[in-house]
């Protein structure tokens, strides 16, 4: 390097210095929203659009005859056989509406095409089902059959996954469940040649039937 291009370096080196500092970045506002609002004022209806994007089949009931009429439609569609049911409160609901299911265990690992449980919440910005192992179905109910069947109500839906999460702190305090899952459309995987393959880690379809909250 020539005398006048190492004083030109230096010189720059002690201009850059005698200004001071770069000035630090503006500090980012952690209270202001990660994401826009939703599209659909309508909480239920942005996450029926949200869970029909992901793949979720989803079946809106006004009624408990509505209930038993979608199912039934469900069922012959899919050619499938009554769900088991294993949370007390969800079988007296289907009781009163008419729809067979399995309460107990017998033949679940052969014959458990079909599974139907509840939900602690539904993510509208993402179509996400927030299922737990605090409910008599368990881990496997909602992971183990090809089918996963899920009945919630409309005041279940919250906006965002920080809001389910808040829920669930409320609702359990210390003692959460051991397993929270986000179940976001059906299984499906393309780790093999990039190709697609539904099933490969839980059910293959999901479908959710939300029935009104004065239906009982």
């Amino acid at each position: 390097m020539s005398e006048s291009s190492r004083d030109a370096v230096l010189a720059r080196i002690r201009q850059g210095l005698a200004a001071g500092p770069a000035p630090l970045p503006p500090r980012p506002d952690f209270t202001t929203p990660v994401h826009p609002p939703l599209n659909n004022l309508d909480p239920v209806v942005a996450f029926a659009e949200s869970f029909q994007r992901v793949g979720g089949e989803f079946y809106y009931c006004e009624s408990l005859p509505h209930l038993a009429a979608q199912v039934a439609g469900f069922q012959q569609r899919q050619q499938v056989g009554v769900p088991y049911v294993w949370e007390p409160e969800m079988q007296a609901l289907l009781y009163k509406a008419g729809v067979a299911f399995r309460a107990d265990e017998t033949e679940f690992i052969e014959k458990a095409d079909l599974g139907l449980t509840s939900c602690e919440a539904l993510v509208a910005r993402t179509g996400s089902v927030l299922v737990s192992a605090a409910t008599a179905s368990g881990r496997r109910l909602s992971i183990y059959p090809d089918q996963h069947l899920v009945l919630a109500r409309p005041s279940q839906v919250v906006a965002e996954i920080g809001d389910a999460l808040q829920l669930m702190q409320r609702r359990y305090g210390a003692q959460l469940p051991s397993m929270v899952s986000l179940t976001t459309g059906p299984s499906r995987t393309a780790d093999i040649e990039k190709t697609l393959v539904l099933g490969a880690h839980g059910p293959r379809r999901i479908a959710l039937f939300l029935l009104e909250e004065e239906a009982e």
